[in-house]
């Protein structure tokens, strides 16, 4: 929660995320399917896909760094904390365990990393709100963003259900 301080830094770190998460579940499910596989050592999965996230945002972070210092800057020390984004590694298990193709598992990868992206920015812009917005002390701070999150949770699980 937070990253979610403002519009702009959740929207960027979500950015960032979606181009971690869709590259590692591509990468992850080439060398699974390509090295582990063959070589019997599926068992190793979620230490090479450590490695690889890992590896990615570093990659990303040098990008940025390189291309756009401002962007570096506003993610500050939330980028590296993508390596440790259960959800990145999570995504790309999730898609080796249900046998996705290569395809659908870049699919799979972009809408979670969409809908990660559209909660961090309703979070963002939920707190720019609630900033500015005169609230009694016991509620400023961590209580009104446990209330938001709450609110926000309700508010999709409305979803659940909606499957083709």
């Amino acid at each position: 929660m937070g990253i979610t301080k403002s519009y702009d830094t959740a929207f960027a770190t979500g950015l960032a995320t979606t181009f971690v998460l869709s590259l590692a579940a591509v990468t992850t499910h080439i060398l699974y399917h390509g090295i582990l596989q063959p070589l019997g050592l599926e068992y190793l999965r979620i230490i090479l896909f450590i490695v690889v996230i890992a590896g990615l945002v570093q990659l990303v972070q040098v990008y940025l760094r390189a291309s756009s210092p401002v962007l570096q800057q506003l993610l500050g020390v939330y980028l590296p904390l993508i390596t440790s984004n259960c959800a990145v590694l999570g995504v790309s298990l999730l898609a080796i365990g249900q046998s996705l193709s290569l395809v659908q598992t870049l699919f799979y990868a972009i809408g979670a990393a969409a809908g990660f992206t559209l909660v961090m920015v309703l979070f963002g812009a939920m707190r720019e709100q609630v900033e500015q917005s005169n609230l009694p002390d016991a509620f400023k701070g961590t209580p009104i963003a446990l209330i938001s999150a709450g609110l926000m949770s309700l508010a999709f699980m409305g979803f659940q259900g909606l499957t083709v």
